[in-house]
């Protein structure tokens, strides 16, 4: 970690709901897929259709991606600042093509750059993966990591690091943030809020502000692990 420039990372975090409200609105056919699909994951005294809401949100043939937030490293002068920029909205297909075209643009400018974020080796490129084949675009050659071996994939995964060779737990960003003394916000809602905001509250902007916040709690997990100062709020850029 201590050898990565900062200006390379692109951070990156998704957030991600259900694709209809309720179980009731899938079709007969994709109700029974789900069945076949959570049989042996049903908690206890719990139903399919009540296990709906519950985990669709997180399984990509059932799920659709509402907000993708990145955030990158620029100087102004001296100052270190971490510039955001979101892409949300109910159309997945324009969201993820707005996405895509951005970084296909930080990749002309430079092709030293790599992906960095919380757990996204194992949740957020592959589900963006699988969301792009769904929507019948086609997979940037930057992110098919199907295709690199282990060593040429470009990420620098926090969880990764903070597991130094161990694979028997999972740490959540918000308990590392913890243990490393980075501030974590808590002011707003939390991932398992983010289906009944979109859903209920229809607020896409609240999710997109929670969202920017994870990437900038990632973002000073790594600062802290090059044992660099913390970003102050007025580091943080939000752009449009």
């Amino acid at each position: 970690m201590q050898n990565i420039i900062l200006e390379n990372l692109l951070l990156i975090d998704i957030e991600t709901v259900p694709g209809h409200s309720s179980f009731d609105l899938l079709s007969d056919d994709w109700k029974q897929l789900w069945e076949e699909k959570t049989v042996r994951s049903l908690p206890d005294f719990t139903s399919a259709a009540e296990f709906y809401p519950q985990r669709a949100g997180v399984m990509a043939e059932f799920a659709k991606i509402v907000c993708i937030s990145i955030g990158y490293f620029t100087k102004q002068g001296t100052v270190l600042q971490l510039r955001l920029k979101s892409f949300f909205g109910d159309d997945e297909k324009k969201l993820l093509q707005e996405f895509v075209s951005t970084v296909n643009q930080m990749e002309a400018k430079n092709n030293k750059w790599s992906f960095a974020g919380h757990n996204i080796k194992e949740f957020d490129i592959p589900f963006i993966c699988r969301r792009l084949l769904i929507n019948g675009l086609r997979i940037p050659a930057y992110l098919d990591f199907q295709n690199m071996k282990p060593w040429d994939t470009n990420t620098v995964d926090t969880f990764q690091y903070w597991r130094f060779g161990d694979y028997k737990n999972y740490t959540s960003l918000k308990l590392l943030a913890a243990a490393l003394g980075v501030p974590s916000p808590k002011d707003d809602i939390d991932g398992s809020m983010v289906a009944d905001v979109y859903w209920n509250e229809k607020n896409l902007q609240r999710i997109a502000t929670y969202c920017q916040k994870d990437v900038v709690t990632t973002g000073n997990i790594i600062l802290r692990f090059k044992n660099m100062e913390l970003l102050k709020e007025e580091q943080v850029v939000v752009v449009q």
